[in-house]
């Protein structure tokens, strides 16, 4: 079966990850803070904060921001449930704004129809790599005194209008997660432009500890006095985990070019290819690929999803709508908030990417979803 996304492990990897195992520092040590440099040149040098997952990322930007109960996040409805939950679980309010129709991004548009007075973040995701048209949706969260998120899981590395993923958004976030673009097993990171904002997210995402002396409240004890001002969780990730990110970061140019060629050949072979349609894409950005989506016209999503499957390619759908899911329905949400999504999601079908699939391979899932539309 081939996947649709997985991991790409060197020697060079493995010599990484094990030159931390013979060291002194397995967690909390140099090799994070190297990785977190190297995370926030990539992003237009801001800081990052790096931490165990891009779950928990989300979690730690939406801390740092502030959200809380009595708060709104307007937020997209084509992601994973984690761009939501994480504002849910600190007792915001998720204002779901549909997408455009063409690209699954967060339109702004819906969100200039959906913010209000107590809206504190506009999440939008970078579906399948695509960075979202933030020049568009920070007038929008500044005209009402919010921050905007870049959940950009999928699109690390690359560009919009010149500018690096990271340096878009108020607060941007990444995920190392296996089928990423880069990979530390599990992981994740958050940028902030604003460094009072990093400065609590590194704070948050280390069980709240403060160690400046010129901030300390307590101020009668020893050197080896830290206190908490703020309640935090342990969201630290390891010099291990680092180690395998510093070397696959390396290879992120590499990844990069060959996620566009396999782009370049599936546009190529299914552009005019009846049954299907093609995700729209933005100008003025230069991805880096996670996700090659496509429509299944005619009501046949399932049944190509099925056949692709039995045929041992491992097509995925990304994703059904938030709002679907049980527990915003047991919040009052409802089928029918945004048509695009729901549209969107009804024929979205994601074809095998990633950096060790050779031409043989994406030759032979070209032939089989033609085979099977036919």
């Amino acid at each position: 079966m081939l996947p649709y996304g997985r991991q790409s492990i060197s020697e060079a990897d493995i010599e990484a990850v094990a030159a931390v195992l013979r060291g002194d520092w397995l967690t909390t040590g140099p090799v994070v803070a190297e990785f977190e440099a190297r995370l926030g040149a990539l992003a237009g040098g801001h800081r990052a904060v790096t931490c165990t997952s891009g779950t928990a990322a989300l979690h730690i930007g939406y801390a740092a921001a502030g959200v809380g109960p009595g708060d709104e996040v307007v937020c997209t409805p084509m992601t994973f449930v984690a761009t939501a939950s994480a504002a849910s679980i600190l007792g915001a309010k998720v204002v779901f704004a549909d997408v455009a129709e063409d690209t699954a991004l967060l339109d702004p548009a819906a969100v200039a129809a959906a913010v209000g007075p107590r809206t504190r973040v506009v999440a939008a995701v970078d579906y399948a790599g695509q960075p979202a048209d933030y020049d568009a949706l920070q007038p929008i969260a500044d005209s009402v005194g919010a921050l905007t998120l870049a959940d950009a899981a999928h699109s690390i590395g690359g560009t919009a209008g010149g500018r690096p993923v990271g340096d878009l958004a108020d607060i941007t976030t990444l995920s190392f997660f296996p089928t990423k673009n880069i990979t530390t097993g599990e992981g994740g990171a958050a940028v902030f432009r604003d460094p009072s904002l990093g400065r609590r997210a590194h704070e948050f995402h280390f069980i709240g500890l403060v160690r400046d002396p010129d901030r300390f409240r307590i101020t009668d004890e020893g050197p080896w006095h830290q206190e908490v001002h703020e309640l935090g969780l342990n969201y630290r990730l390891t010099d291990v985990a680092c180690a395998l990110g510093l070397s696959q970061l390396s290879r992120l140019e590499q990844f990069k070019r060959r996620r566009a060629e396999i782009v370049s050949r599936y546009d190529a072979a299914l552009s005019g290819m009846d049954g299907l349609r093609l995700l729209g894409r933005r100008p003025d950005t230069d991805p880096t690929w996670h996700l090659y989506p496509v429509r299944v016209l005619g009501g046949r999503r399932r049944e190509v999803y099925e056949r692709m499957r039995a045929a041992g390619i491992g097509v995925q759908v990304n994703y059904i709508p938030v709002y679907w899911h049980p527990v915003y329905q047991d919040l009052g949400h409802r089928r029918g908030e945004c048509p695009n999504a729901e549209a969107f999601y009804a024929e979205e079908l994601s074809l095998p990417l990633f950096p060790d699939l050779t031409d043989t391979d994406v030759d032979r899932i070209i032939h089989t979803i033609d085979k099977v539309l036919g």
